[in-house]
């Protein structure tokens, strides 16, 4: 250090216009990307009118900045080429003057290190270097390791607002051949204001994502608003392309751990951070947030080796076979396919892992974004093999293993309400769905959402109950096709062989006013499988509802009728019923035990060898039937 007190690299710090001038005509100046963005050497290149800075070509990977001018852009005296068609560049590639190179992100650093593309300059955003002489790259690492060790010309633009992140992300000093100092403030980015369509999607997602679980973030309404449903998980862990300020919130709150992580365990991954000054500030020095390059966060391989891991993605417009189209615009990190496909992929190799699409209901016109065909929509995903589940403020349809027509039946149930009919009559139309499908028009409005709840029996065996729904009919014929003959005899009073779609869609499109039908579930949301039904059917002459249970004899003796029951009186009490009706064979006895546990009395008379059980609400439960 000489007289002046400046370390050496002080010494260094050159003008933006001396480094303006080593740049020649057609040269190729890769920028750093993001909240990474060397703002004051892009905006002295953009305002300068120097005769050198001619048809220049820009690479950026993503162009979240506001450095670039999209005017001078105009005047064709740079052209900006990039991987993702972010704010800046979306509109100006559907015009034609930026250029889109399509890739999958995972490839880039093979891309790269091919130097197919080749680049003269690079401009790079850094921190001031520690004490050791090493700078970071903060909080953009992609591929500039590697711009690094190959542009000609390497100019850092030292920002001492950049936070000091852990990882990939150092570089010497000496790397620099050139160093400039910022004038500007990093990129900041205001937290997202989400709605309560927005909250309740999240919920929705939330409610598909068990403790364990690994998942992949970006930004927008969707994702500040899941980190908050999150927070009540465990040892949840984070490997994704950015980190924001919702998932700061997570990890603070004690949800995250990455103990389950096999790639990078202990440590949230990402490649980028966007965000407050709070989040800057958080990530400085941060040992629980690893920054490492594309080749790492984008590796389906590695991403796959996580168990559990589930890939969210915001989705703008989905059809009834699962194709699904993605956003455009501000705040669509993930607007190209090439970025989703390998978090897809790395959840189908994930053991347990799947993708989640989520997306309101409808759109700011008030039109569904749910439809039968999306062939004119761009920006598609064409991969509805591996969708696994779909979101809406209404629900979660699981399309894994379901076949178009099922398929079509559970998306439909989570479109809004004033849109089911109509997708229900295009469906048939276009022969996606049975023409006899029964669809009852104010059950839309009428299905009970509120009615959930999870019980753990004895065995340890955790059920999920909700209202059953019209594309339960496959569920509810597998369930049939399960009993025995003796146990198909006890429930419908009849030796019945066969359960046809006339007979089935019948008895699971309810009204939900007049009869009321709860299903037990096993296996995670979205995902289970019926093992139980109870349901009542009102008597149109009296306040009293009949009722019949059905429970999988492999789930037998576990309690779960009698949950079922308790759980449907309540539900009926609510409604103004004053009591339930049943009839039973002589030979069930179990099921006269169910009636028994009840909180009512059991008035039972035999009649033509059926019992006949009349069970007022308002009588003194503990009473025994009289048999």
């Amino acid at each position: 250090m000489d007289k002046t007190n400046k370390p050496e690299w002080e010494k260094r710090i050159v003008s933006p216009e001396r480094v303006l001038e080593k740049i020649e005509p057609g040269m190729c100046i890769f920028l750093s990307t993001g909240a990474g963005e060397p703002r004051t050497l892009i905006k002295h290149l953009m305002d300068s009118r120097a005769d050198n800075l001619r048809d220049l070509e820009l690479f950026q990977l993503l162009s979240f900045g506001d450095a670039l001018s999209i005017k001078q852009l105009n005047e064709a005296k740079y052209r900006l080429k990039t991987f993702f068609s972010g704010w800046v560049a979306n509109e100006a590639i559907t015009a034609g003057r930026v250029d889109l190179i399509p890739s999958r992100f995972s490839r880039l650093s093979h891309l790269i290190a091919s130097r197919r593309i080749q680049f003269d300059i690079a401009f790079i955003q850094i921190t001031p270097p520690n004490r050791l002489g090493y700078c970071s790259l903060g909080v953009s690492v992609d591929i500039a390791q590697q711009i690094i060790s190959q542009a000609p010309l390497v100019v850092g633009e030292i920002n001492p607002d950049v936070p000091q992140t852990l990882g990939n992300t150092f570089v010497s000093i000496d790397a620099f051949d050139l160093l400039v100092k910022s004038t500007e403030k990093p990129i900041y980015f205001d937290r997202w204001p989400y709605d309560e369509v927005f909250d309740k999607v999240a919920a929705n997602v939330a409610s598909a994502i068990e403790d364990g679980s690994c998942i992949a973030f970006s930004i927008g309404p969707l994702y500040e608003s899941l980190a908050r449903h999150l927070i009540q998980k465990r040892d949840l862990g984070i490997h994704s392309p950015i980190f924001t300020d919702a998932l700061m919130d997570l990890v603070k709150s004690g949800a995250v751990t990455n103990r389950y992580k096999e790639n990078f365990p202990g440590k949230s991954l990402a490649s980028y951070a966007m965000g407050t000054p709070e989040l800057m500030s958080w990530l400085d020095g941060n040992p629980l947030v690893e920054f490492q390059g594309l080749d790492k966060v984008f590796n389906p391989l590695r991403i796959g080796k996580n168990p559990r891991f589930v890939a969210v993605v915001n989705t703008r417009k989905v059809d009834l076979s699962g194709r699904i189209a993605l956003h455009i615009g501000k705040g669509a990190v993930s607007t190209d396919p090439a970025e989703v496909i390998d978090f897809v992929n790395g959840a189908e190799i994930s053991e347990g892992g799947y993708t989640i699409c989520a997306l309101p209901s409808r759109n700011l016109k008030g039109e569904s974004n749910i439809r039968v065909s999306i062939d004119d929509i761009p920006n598609q995903l064409n991969v509805r093999e591996s969708v696994d589940l779909v979101a809406t403020e209404y629900g979660i349809a699981n399309l894994n293993g379901r076949t178009i027509r099922e398929r079509a039946l559970a998306l439909v149930e989570i479109a809004h309400p004033d849109d089911r009919a109509g997708l229900i009559e295009e469906a048939k139309a276009k022969k996606i769905i049975y023409k006899d499908q029964i669809f009852i028009k104010e059950s839309a409005k009428l299905y009970p959402s509120d009615i959930h709840a999870k019980h753990t029996f004895k065995n340890g065996l955790s059920v999920r109950f909700r209202a059953i729904r019209p594309s339960d009919e496959d569920e509810m014929r597998h369930l049939f096709y399960r009993f025995s003959d003796e146990s198909v005899y006890y429930r419908y009073f009849t030796p019945l062989k066969t359960m046809p779609h006339s007979r089935m869609q019948e008895y699971v499109n309810v009204d939900y006013r007049n009869t009321m039908s709860i299903v037990g579930l096993v296996g995670e949301v979205g995902k289970g499988h019926i093992i139980a039904e109870a349901r009542y059917v009102k008597d149109p002459k009296r306040f009293y509802g009949d009722v019949a249970f059905v429970v999988d004899e492999a789930y037998q003796g576990l309690g779960i009728a009698t949950y079922l029951y308790k759980m449907l009186m309540r539900i009926a009490k609510q409604r103004g019923l004053l009591g339930f009706t049943a009839d039973v064979l002589p030979g069930n006895k179990e099921m006269m035990r169910v009636f028994e546990k009840g909180d009512a009395e059991v008035k039972a008379t035999l009649e033509y060898g059926v019992y006949h059980l009349v069970i007022p609400f308002s009588s003194k439960p503990g009473a025994s039937p009289s048999l």
